[in-house]
């Protein structure tokens, strides 16, 4: 069997080397096929898994509660959401002491504003205001400098971590940054903290460019109703996303007194069914991009089909002579789909190659990382086996089936 495939082997491979430029167009079929599979694959994948950290960032089994409804559709009027009351900072003290499955909840004010050091301005930052229990819910990262202490917040002092794009904009380096004076709508914040940098975020965070206030401070900058305050509830360990949205629905319809007959004017944002919406959008884009793909394939195995269909009307009285001295038809019709095979393996490979090469431009210029995984290799090395049997397998049987005599005769 081993000495079979080896003959074979080496037979094929002697044939594509003899036929270059029908080799080349074969591959050039197979490899555009693999590389629109594959390469919408590993684009839409990278850009999933980037959006999903970003979503994991937001915090595990964690619920938004907001006046908006992030979900939108015709049932979330924009009118009627506007029109609800907004998170108070009381809320989250009463929401917390009433609930048995809260780990932690924040409040958070978010907002825009101009920030300045000396002749150095930097226009329109993202502006938060935060409690203690923010750090507990989406823990921060810091290039230097060190998280607020539970003192500057209870006494709203005029301190502030900002973002590392800021700090390079307004000092130079992060390191400057530390102990020096930021002004603020006339008030001024020393630098305490340095943000990690992080990076383009896909869903509105901007740690890079921003900067965070103890709450206390921050009401006294701007107006907290103006600032698009919300609550940030996070559940214990083991506790689940529906059982937790359905504690907080009770208890945030008891906080605001609202009757039985009264709807809510509060919405419940689970992080959970956003990362599900996500996945479930993405699951139907790689269908349609393996469709895509799907059909620039076909043309490939037709390519392979046809280069086959000629190797065998070429190698006819070669096949008669095997058949005549004893090889029998399983192993014509073997060495045929090996070569087929190797012809697919061939062009995945040059369309894998492609496709990295796509990952390293898109890559350096879209600034987030996009790459190849492990089960898309493997997916690959599948799709040219099959691709390749499917190709080979009509010429091949015609090959195997041969009459040696007539073969040997034509």
């Amino acid at each position: 069997m081993f000495n079979i495939l080896g003959n074979s082997l080496k037979l094929s491979i002697k044939e594509l080397k003899v036929n270059k430029l029908r080799t080349a167009l074969s591959l050039t079929g197979v490899a555009f096929g693999i590389f629109c599979i594959i390469g919408v694959l590993a684009f839409v994948n990278s850009i999933e898994l980037n959006i999903q950290a970003q979503v994991n960032s937001l915090g595990s089994n964690t619920i938004y509660i907001d006046k908006w409804d992030y979900s939108g559709g015709p049932n979330q009027p924009f009118w009627k959401m506007r029109a609800r009351p907004s998170m108070k900072y009381g809320e989250a003290g009463l929401v917390k002491s009433r609930s048995e499955l809260l780990d932690d909840i924040a409040f958070l004010m978010q907002t825009r504003g101009s920030i300045s050091h000396g002749d150095d301005l930097i226009q329109n930052a993202s502006v938060y205001g935060i409690i203690e229990a923010q750090d507990v819910i989406q823990p921060l990262k810091f290039e230097v400098g060190r998280y607020f202490s539970a003192s500057e917040f209870t006494q709203g002092t005029n301190v502030c971590l900002i973002g590392y794009t800021n700090a390079e904009d307004l000092f130079g380096s992060p390191e400057r940054a530390i102990g020096k004076k930021i002004e603020i709508k006339g008030k001024q914040a020393t630098v305490v903290g340095v943000i990690k940098k992080e990076g383009k975020n896909f869903i509105g965070w901007d740690y890079d460019n921003c900067i965070m206030l103890p709450y206390k401070f921050c009401r006294q900058v701007f107006q907290e109703d103006n600032s698009n305050p919300i609550l940030i509830a996070k559940g214990k360990k083991g506790v689940s996303t529906d059982a937790l949205s359905s504690e907080l629905k009770g208890i945030m319809r008891q906080v605001r007194r609202l009757s039985p007959t009264q709807e809510d004017n509060f919405s419940l944002n689970s992080v959970e069914a956003f990362s599900n919406s996500i996945s479930s959008f993405f699951s139907v884009l790689n269908v349609v991009g393996s469709i895509i793909g799907g059909i620039s394939l076909i043309v490939g195995l037709f390519s392979i089909a046809n280069i086959m269909f000629v190797t065998v009307k070429e190698r006819t009285p070669i096949i008669g002579l095997k058949k005549a001295i004893g090889a029998k038809s399983s192993s014509i019709l073997f060495e045929f789909l090996l070569e087929a095979a190797l012809l697919c393996i061939l062009g995945g490979a040059f369309g894998l190659l492609f496709v990295y090469l796509a990952t390293l431009i898109v890559s350096r210029i879209a600034n987030f990382p996009v790459f190849i995984s492990l089960p898309m290799l493997m997916a690959t090395i599948i799709i040219c086996l099959v691709v390749g049997v499917l190709a080979g397998i009509i010429p091949a049987s015609r090959a195997a089936k041969m009459d040696p005599v007539t073969a040997i005769r034509s």
